[in-house]
């Protein structure tokens, strides 16, 4: 698959196919993916992250993992926001890891955030070594979701959270129809402008649609055993925040907040 290509719909690849994409775009446009991101969500995307954050809950690691970190905003918030913890940011695209590196360097933050490369099916860390794990915008990339859940499930300690941030469709009528008209149009023009690889932003908008609905998504989450699932409406329909608990009977003495 090469750079300009007109990648297929998501839901005619498989997820060989699917998985070879991701990396090529991500790969591919790393140095405009953060001004991108901003601009084409009218920085939207901060304050996302940003609530994301504020919903974490530290108390017996005080770690978290940031799963398909990316250039590691998340990763990065979360240090910011709770200097008192580490952070290990985790994902497949060493473009992206670069970058992130670069980012976290540049903010004196190396010592507190570890970026590694490795694969969010196979989490190359032990069990209950997270007080949260969370993935900002990445999951939709990821074919077999239960799997990636059941690995962030893994990772977190008894009582830990798990946290998808992640976009979605609006379910408002009235919106619906402008934000499809907004993914497959105006997105992909705009990305033409300042993007080395356009056609990724066709890619986005595709992979958005093909998000599973927003009950069916829960559900995901309660099905690999996570409870106290609650799931938070951004900014009339187009992002939401699912978070769910692994199951523990004890509650925790001690909570950073």
């Amino acid at each position: 698959m090469l750079i300009g290509e007109r990648y297929p719909l998501v839901d005619r690849a498989n997820d060989a196919d699917r998985i070879s994409m991701v990396k090529v775009i991500f790969s591919t446009i790393t140095g405009k993916y953060d001004f991108l991101n901003h601009f084409l969500s009218l920085r939207r995307d901060v304050a996302w992250r940003r609530f994301t954050v504020e919903q974490m809950r530290f108390f017996n690691t005080y770690r978290f993992l940031d799963v398909a970190t990316g250039t590691s905003d998340l990763a990065i918030e979360t240090s910011t926001r709770y200097p008192d913890i580490h952070v290990t940011g985790l994902d497949f695209v060493e473009e992206m890891l670069d970058q992130g590196m670069k980012k976290i360097e540049s903010k004196g933050l190396s010592k507190r955030i570890d970026l590694i490369k490795g694969d969010a099916l196979h989490i190359p860390l032990p069990n209950k070594s997270f007080d949260a794990a969370g993935v900002a915008f990445g999951i939709r990339n990821i074919p077999d979701k239960i799997s990636a859940l059941r690995e962030l499930k893994r990772v977190v300690v008894p009582g830990g959270q798990v946290l998808v941030l992640e976009l979605t469709l609006p379910q408002a009528q009235y919106f619906k129809g402008f934000y499809h008209i907004y993914l497959n149009i105006i997105l992909p023009l705009l990305a033409r402008t300042f993007s080395p690889n356009p056609e990724a932003y066709h890619y986005l908008g595709d992979s958005i649609m093909d998000f599973p609905p927003v009950r069916g998504f829960a559900g995901m989450m309660k099905e690999v055993g996570l409870v106290d699932v609650e799931v938070h409406t951004l900014t009339l329909g187009i992002c939401h925040l699912f978070m769910g608990h692994k199951p523990n009977p004890d509650q925790p003495e001690k909570c950073l907040k």
